[in-house]
């Protein structure tokens, strides 16, 4: 009998970040490592990763990594375990393009080989398991299920999955193959919860097309289609529909070319006219009624890239009078407010605004009828709803309620928890560390709570400098205390302020230079409450204060003096 073990370290109460562990005895598969966008609150984060701690510690017993997809949420975490631990990626054709190009941007991957390409009819014999993969239908080719068979029963992953029964043949769901797994025994199913809270049914993306190409022939104007980089299936539609009414592509962007061209070398783009797609430096020599310029934003995310068109920021297009933004990727909830103020923007700039979401429900990821096929089909002993935040994973356990199965058996877990099944039975037994890792530029990690709040304080009160030197030996300050402050008042205009702090912070330290217990901890920490009690009572703003304490050096002094009168003597 195996030991079984299942364990997300992200993707779970939260959007994006996918990354299941399936644990069977002594061998570890991973099942995706990707990346979320940063939320409003966390300033300055370029990127947030899962906690891959348990990963690194057990990096011997990883069997490999298995992904489902090519989207940043699948794939976008690869370089920062791979770059320290060399196990084997696999993943389908185009999966594995898209993997190459993410972990090339770290500089140690770059001469990194090991990656396998798969399809749905691979299966790959494991000493403890085999793993096997379906094909499913999301917005990109190439999106696989996984399979991972043990003795015990299947664990069946998902991914990022919907059902359209028009889908074109390289987006098609396999559907036989999903009866057979589910005919062999599905011990657990990690199923994608994105869209389970949605009531409407999602539309298909025949008449999504349909939709693009409408609004193409009616725009007179230039139309600007803010898409996911990596949303291959939209870029084709997008691609058709300029085709069929005259006009050319303009990509922008260094992301979206890489991914545009890779798709194409792989004949998952295809260009109905060799002709079709223009470079940036000519978009000057195209009429209005002539153009399309396909913004995805740096790392895929168009909204940052829209805002810098319409406040005239963007280095290659200004929002004009007559242009048509056409939004064609839905945003999450977290982005509504940001992007509610983009398209206010757009509108200021003289351009329309447009979604495809206004007239029909476009989504990569299943509804509640899709969710309740795919269990019907699978006949899980148990689920555990991944993928999505929690009222999503809750809508999912209530779908799943809906077709028989008993809520004991429907695992809503949070990220870290093992869910371990011995003699016959699940349950949820201890924890690994799992928190958020937040990137900053080069920094992995090494951006904590504390530092996100001192940035959230200086984002909303700004910070008060407070420069002092002291002759402590003597007891004295030397020099009368310097105050500056950045984002807080204008200096200029706040003289009064500025001299009272100054007296303020004089008579602190010079109190602290009194006190025969001197302590340089005790010190700051006196100036810091004496100005912000008299700051905020003046302003009502509690900036973020640096006091800068600079002792002179007793030693430097006394050998000034003594070489004093011999330098004198040497002039006479």
């Amino acid at each position: 009998m195996s030991n079984i073990k299942i364990m997300p370290l992200g993707g779970v109460r939260e959007n994006g970040k996918n990354l299941n562990i399936v644990e069977v005895d002594d061998e570890i598969y991973v099942l995706d490592c990707g990346l979320k966008y940063p939320e409003t609150e966390l300033l300055g984060i370029d990127i947030v990763i899962p906690d891959m701690t348990y990963l690194e510690e057990n990096a011997d017993r990883v069997a490999g990594i298995f992904l489902t997809h090519g989207h940043a949420d699948a794939i976008g975490a690869l370089p920062y375990f791979l770059k320290e631990h060399d196990v084997p990626v696999f993943g389908s054709e185009l999966t594995i393009a898209l993997a190459k190009i993410t972990v090339s941007s770290e500089p140690k991957l770059r001469k990194f080989q090991n990656f396998h390409v798969i399809d749905a009819n691979t299966a790959i014999d494991f000493e403890r398991a085999i793993v096997s993969f379906f094909k499913t239908t999301h917005t990109i080719p190439g999106s696989l299920g996984i399979v991972v068979k043990t003795d015990e029963g299947q664990v069946v992953y998902t991914g990022d999955f919907k059902f359209d029964q028009s889908a074109m043949p390289m987006y098609q769901t396999d559907y036989a193959r999903l009866a057979e797994i589910g005919k062999q025994g599905v011990l657990a199913l990690l199923s994608d919860s994105a869209n389970a809270e949605s009531p409407f049914a999602t539309a298909n993306e025949r008449d999504i097309a349909e939709s693009i190409l409408e609004t193409f022939k009616y725009q007179t104007g230039r139309i600007i289609v803010a898409s996911v980089a990596s949303n291959i299936m939209r870029i084709q539609q997008v691609i058709d529909a300029a085709y069929k009414t005259g006009r050319k592509v303009v990509l922008t962007g260094r992301d979206l070319e890489k991914i545009v061209r890779t798709a194409m070398k792989l004949s998952m783009i295809i260009l109905p006219d060799d002709d079709i797609l223009v470079q940036p430096k000519d978009l000057s020599t195209l009429a209005p009624e002539q153009t399309v310029i396909l913004e995805t934003g740096r790392m895929g995310e168009p909204i940052k890239a829209l805002q810098k068109m319409a406040t005239s920021h963007h280095r290659l297009i200004h929002i004009e009078e007559g242009d048509l933004v056409y939004l064609t990727t839905s945003p999450s909830h977290a982005m509504e407010t940001i992007l509610a103020k983009t398209k206010d923007m757009i509108y200021r700039a003289g351009g329309e605004v447009k979604a495809v979401g206004d007239d029909l429900h476009a989504s990569g990821h299943a509804n509640k009828n899709d969710l309740q096929l795919m269990l019907n089909l699978m006949q899980p002993k148990f689920l555990m709803p991944v993928q999505g935040e929690y009222r999503q994973l809750a809508a999912h356990a209530d779908i799943a309620h809906e077709t028989g199965m008993d809520y004991k058996d429907i695992f809503i877990v949070g990220k870290g928890d093992i869910v371990a099944y011995e003699k016959g039975k699940m349950h949820v037994g201890g924890q690994v560390d799992a928190t958020d890792v937040m990137i900053d530029g080069s920094g992995v990690g090494d951006i904590g709570n504390i530092v996100l709040r001192d940035r959230k304080l200086l984002s909303e009160d700004g910070i008060f400098i407070a420069v002092v030197t002291i002759d402590r030996k003597n007891k004295k300050i030397i020099a009368e205390p310097k105050v500056t402050a950045r984002g807080f008042v204008y200096v200029k205009t706040s003289k009064d302020l500025m001299a009272e702090s100054a007296e303020i912070i004089k008579n602190a330290v010079q109190n602290n230079l009194d006190n025969k217990e001197f302590d340089w901890s005790h010190l700051k920490q006196d100036v810091r409450e004496n100005l912000s009690h008299y700051l905020y009572e003046q302003t009502k703003r509690r900036p973020v204060i640096l006091p800068v304490i600079m002792e002179i050096n007793q030693n430097h002094r006394r050998q000034r003096k003594d070489n004093k009168p011999k330098a004198e003597k040497a002039a006479e």
